[in-house]
């Protein structure tokens, strides 16, 4: 017989809090032995309890479910942590990562989504919501290109403006959509021109974004 999974939940919110620990406990091999409405009762009991898995909150009434895994981390680091929320910003789901959560998944997410995220991670993988993973890609990408800018100095706004020029749009046009004059965009230009070492616009972009503009 397989070992069930025990979790438990850290969630404010009565009606979600009971609604998901029906969820789990109708659910073929996990069971939810315990839940908490806030970070302050759960650093006291779960490390008595040692779960397989936390389902954490990140707004919480006091402490935020952020700063309760990076309490509890020490305290049993054996137990991983599955970030459930509403919230979908950038800072909040690396702060998590970097907290020590295991997996982020969206509490919009479909039941049996949320059931077999469970699982994966108890057989060690680090379950995400499509749109969690897909931010992640995309800041590792800016990450990158980041580096490349650095390497060459291009200034944040420079790199905004390289961006538009990709798109396809002309000065004027660039100009009306960051608020500046068609004088500094030209100005802008120059100086990407001088730092890259290129003469015109698609040399800029194939040697910036390593990409074959034409």
């Amino acid at each position: 017989m397989h070992k069930e999974i025990v979790v438990v939940i850290v969630e404010d919110n009565a009606d979600i809090r009971n609604s998901l620990k029906e969820i789990l406990n109708n659910a073929e091999g996990i069971l939810c032995v315990a839940s908490f409405e806030n970070a302050e009762d759960a650093i006291i009991e779960i490390p008595e309890i040692l779960p397989d898995i936390v389902l954490m909150d990140i707004g919480l009434p006091k402490m935020n479910g952020i700063d309760c895994i990076k309490k509890l981390k020490p305290l049993c680091p054996g137990v991983q942590y599955m970030i459930c929320t509403i919230y979908d910003e950038d800072e909040k789901i690396f702060d998590a990562l970097a907290a020590g959560a295991n997996s982020y998944i969206l509490k919009r997410s479909k039941q049996e989504v949320l059931i077999e995220a469970i699982r994966d991670l108890y057989e060690g993988g680090s379950p995400m919501s499509s749109d969690i993973a897909r931010k992640i890609v995309l800041s590792f990408q800016k990450k990158e290109i980041g580096v490349q800018a650095n390497e060459y100095g291009i200034t944040p706004r420079e790199i905004e403006i390289l961006g538009l020029l990709a798109e396809g749009l002309s000065y004027k046009e660039i100009a009306a959509q960051i608020f500046i004059s068609v004088k500094t965009i030209r100005k802008h230009i120059y100086n990407i021109y001088e730092k890259l070492h290129v003469h015109s616009r698609l040399e800029a972009l194939n040697k910036f974004f390593g990409k074959n503009y034409n």
